[in-house]
């Protein structure tokens, strides 16, 4: 499947890793698991029972409500449930109601949900709170890392996961790292981090996280084996974890496995429905000459849009990215746009921009599409974007170039796009 949700990457790298941070901080410590797995749910519940258990004995006590607030934004990631971030807001609200002043762990709870909602300008407002209650706490700087991220302050995020490293080398810094390295296209330096991070990992949820991780970079290389290797190696520690699963059936797709993919995507979205996997699952049935299946996941993430804008959160990024796959050009543009108003980082670049140029707009399509390419990341869906842009425009060698690199990169990067990148070639070779 093609690289098309940076900000649900985020959410899982991210969000993920902070919940780990910042439950991380309570005795007793939440499981360490930045992806879900069996094991992180039942520690988690039970973790929230205990804190209820505590509340009913004694309302008063800021610490154990900011402790139950982050574990209900842990409870909406591993469940896909936002349902979760409401109660979780109400938790951290309450904390800051009984504690106001220096109440680090509840900012940094508030940090993380609003990072989970992808509201990312409270998430910065919220971190740079907490970095003046806790300065030397490297989960608040993980609020920051992501949020600045997420705003496209690609400056003000490398130095954020620095201060983390400083503070607290391990797992969740060093695969913050890792991304940011990924971004500015040096492959080599994530690689080598990630590889540092999985040394550091005792618990198996982060030892599958990281594993996930390697699989994630090599796959969106081009290196088939080598992710192949690192998400099996990972389910081997964490079974029937759905990140690791949803690479097995990604390489089987791009192996031209059909059914085993298919068959591997439809156990995922029936146990953890989220738009990405959703998603990838319609684009993948799509593929296979399978339109009414498609339909009916796209009409699955509708569904989960209505409950993510009930429980406050807004991703029209993702929106922008469904409808285009949809062949629905407006609300691609429209979702595109107003993701854009809000913050500009090279994913939300690269979407308005594919969104303007599947409504005929080509011209004003290559302007976001060249900011897109600006931090230098080797990301084949971008160039296949401004190749296909570029084509449009009549700017054939250019067209050529970015299309070629596409594939060069990752030729597996979508099982249709990377159909109509080489139709795409052929026709401008033939004419040149």
């Amino acid at each position: 499947m093609r690289k098309r949700f940076p900000a649900i990457l985020i959410v899982i790298l991210g969000v993920g890793l902070l919940a780990v941070s910042v439950t991380a901080l309570f005795p007793p410590a939440a499981p360490s698991a930045p992806v879900p797995h069996t094991g992180a749910l039942g520690t988690l519940d039970r973790k929230i029972a205990t804190a209820q258990a505590k509340l009913a004995r004694r309302e008063q006590d800021p610490g154990t409500w900011a402790e139950l607030g982050t574990a209900y934004v842990e409870k909406a990631r591993i469940t896909a449930n936002p349902s979760y971030y409401p109660k979780a807001d109400g938790a951290l609200r309450t904390s800051l109601a009984q504690q106001p002043d220096a109440n680090g762990l509840a900012l940094i709870g508030m940090g993380a949900l609003a990072n989970a909602r992808h509201d990312f300008t409270a998430a910065r407002g919220w971190g740079e709170r907490a970095r003046a209650v806790l300065p030397d706490t490297a989960a608040a700087y993980g609020v920051l890392a992501d949020a600045y991220t997420q705003l496209g302050d690609t400056a003000a995020a490398t130095a954020a996961v620095q201060r983390m490293l400083d503070l607290k080398p391990g797992v969740s810094s060093f695969t913050r790292a890792a991304y940011d390295f990924e971004l500015h296209g040096h492959v080599e330096q994530a690689r080598d981090t990630l590889e540092r991070a999985l040394a550091d990992a005792v618990d198996p949820g982060d030892i599958g996280f990281c594993r996930y991780r390697l699989g994630e970079l090599a796959f969106d290389n081009g290196d088939l084996s080598t992710a192949a290797r690192q998400y099996r190696t990972g389910l081997v520690v964490v079974p029937e974890d759905p990140a690791l699963a949803q690479g097995v059936a990604k390489v089987a797709a791009a192996r031209g496995e059909t059914a085993t993919a298919l068959a591997g995507y439809d156990n995922l979205v029936s146990r953890l429905p989220s738009t990405q996997y959703l998603q990838e699952y319609a684009v993948l049935l799509t593929a296979a000459n399978r339109p009414e299946a498609a339909r009916r996941q796209f009409t699955i993430i509708d569904q989960q849009e209505r409950l993510l804008t009930a429980a406050g959160a807004t991703d029209d990024l993702a929106a922008s990215l469904v409808a285009a796959d949809r062949g629905d050009a407006s609300s691609a543009l429209r979702h595109a746009r107003a993701e854009w108003t809000r913050r500009q980082p090279v994913f939300a670049a690269d979407a308005l921009a594919w969104a303007l140029h599947l409504s005929g707009r080509h011209a004003d399509a290559i302007t976001y599409a060249d900011r897109a390419a600006g931090l230098g990341w080797r990301n084949a869906t971008f160039a296949y974007h401004r190749g296909m842009i570029l084509a449009a425009l009549g700017r054939d060698a250019e067209a050529i170039t970015a299309l070629d690199e596409a594939l060069r990169v990752n030729p597996h990067f979508s099982p249709v796009d990377v159909r109509v990148a080489r139709q795409t070639l052929s026709t401008l070779r033939g004419r040149r």
